[in-house]
């Protein structure tokens, strides 16, 4: 008899919008629509990820106002929190950090306690390279290239469970992140109201794969279904039972119709059907500001309002289940200290990170921004990364899912974390 997870690992299982393959499998669907839908799955806690993707510029986002140098460093893009700047002055977080207007929604969950931000976070490998820094925050290994495992995927395994469900790691991509590739089952969801199944690979290996999948299938349907892959089918069955097209969101919330608000919208949906998720994952892009950046309006403005106003909606919309759900940004680099000749920042190091949640011990900055002065600067010219990220992720990831070993997550680090979960 094949175990849960080894159908799942001998299948390669990877959902996807129906738009990409041209639907489910009939084999599968037969065997779906013959089956009875069972009760829910027991309620989990759930990590939401959201990678912004660009290189947010941390300095913007969250400014440290009373900084002189950083006035001086960018004349065009600066922003205070002075009452005589008006709707374009920064909310005030602690008399020393602001907030960019347009993440006015965030002010009072910063107030709340519930959200937290990280300062000067980044890696310690010093590229700038978009592609390079990302694939290392993805693997957790930042000076190790070709690292075959995500640190989500890593965590879902240290989680402990079995994948009776194939929804227990989630991202709402077109394609699987670096971070959730491994040996755990994990899943890319392009559209959960169009939902399709179709094996990893390329068009060509999926096709010479799939006789083997139904063979698999057909092979071992009757005792699969009676005791071992039943609850995968049962939670394909849930998604489409559930009415997905004309969700109505709870509270009142209201998401903005982007990318990324469809996004959490679909998570906010996978947390309240209880099909076992457990991670979540998803992106926003459009974070590399080389040039005409804006400050109260603008691209930057654009993306953090987006950001903002989506994780906001998700939040109000989640209600009963926010004790179960943290949220966790993160991006590759930061921005330059100084503004360029055209109104941007290039590529930098340390930037910042937003962490929501009820047991995010939040109202606070952690971590450490030194007064922005040439001599204090990373090579004369950027923030320095004063908290390593997996000091973070490390911390978020352990405390919220309950891991009882962190060991293999980040398997070179070994630092210390900082304090961001409640104990």
């Amino acid at each position: 008899m094949l175990s849960r997870r080894g159908f799942l690992k001998a299948g390669g299982l990877s959902l996807v919008g129906v738009g990409l393959m041209g639907g489910m499998p009939s084999f599968l669907a037969d065997a779906i629509a013959g089956e009875k839908i069972w009760l829910p799955y027991k309620k989990r806690k759930t990590l939401v990820c959201i990678f912004q993707r660009g290189a947010m510029d941390g300095l913007m986002a969250v400014t440290p106002f009373a900084d002189a140098y950083l006035q001086k460093a960018r004349p065009a893009l600066f922003m205070g929190a002075a009452k005589s700047e008006g709707s374009n002055a920064l909310f005030d977080l602690d008399g020393r950090f602001g907030l960019h207007p347009a993440m006015q929604g965030f002010a009072p969950l910063f107030r709340e306690h519930r959200l937290a931000i990280v300062h000067g976070i980044g890696s310690p490998n010093t590229t700038r390279s978009h592609f390079d820094a990302q694939d290392y925050m993805e693997s957790g290994t930042p000076f190790k290239k070709g690292t075959a495992s995500g640190w989500l995927n890593r965590a879902i395994g240290e989680a402990g469970h079995e994948a009776i469900t194939p929804f227990s790691a989630v991202s709402l991509t077109s394609a699987l992140p670096r971070s959730l590739y491994g040996s755990h089952p994990a899943v890319a969801v392009s559209d959960i109201q169009d939902f399709g199944i179709r094996l990893r690979g390329n068009q060509q290996a999926a096709n010479k794969s799939s006789k083997n999948f139904e063979d698999l299938y057909e092979q071992t349907a009757s005792g699969l279904l009676q005791h071992t892959g039943r609850e995968s089918f049962e939670a394909v069955k849930m998604l489409q039972k559930n009415d997905t097209r004309n969700y109505k969101p709870a509270n009142g919330a209201v998401y903005p119709n982007t990318v990324l608000g469809r996004a959490l919208k679909q998570i906010a949906q996978l947390i309240k059907m209880d099909v076992g998720l457990e991670v979540a994952f998803t992106e926003s892009n459009g974070w590399d500001t080389h040039f005409n950046q804006g400050t109260a309006n603008g691209v930057f403005a654009r993306n953090v309002a987006d950001l903002s106003n989506s994780i906001v909606a998700f939040w109000n919309d989640l209600s009963a289940y926010q004790d179960d759900v943290t949220v966790m940004t993160m991006t590759e680099f930061g921005r330059t200290v100084h503004q360029n000749g055209t109104n941007g920042t290039d590529h930098g190091r340390a930037s910042c990170n937003f962490i929501l949640g009820n047991d995010v011990n939040g109202g606070k900055i952690h971590g450490n921004v030194p007064e922005l002065a040439k001599e204090n600067l990373e090579d004369g010219r950027d923030l320095p990364v004063t908290t390593d990220f997996r000091a973070v992720f490390s911390e978020v990831a352990a405390r919220h899912l309950a891991l009882k070993k962190t060991d293999k997550l980040f398997p070179d680090w070994t630092g210390k974390q900082i304090g961001v979960m409640n104990v």
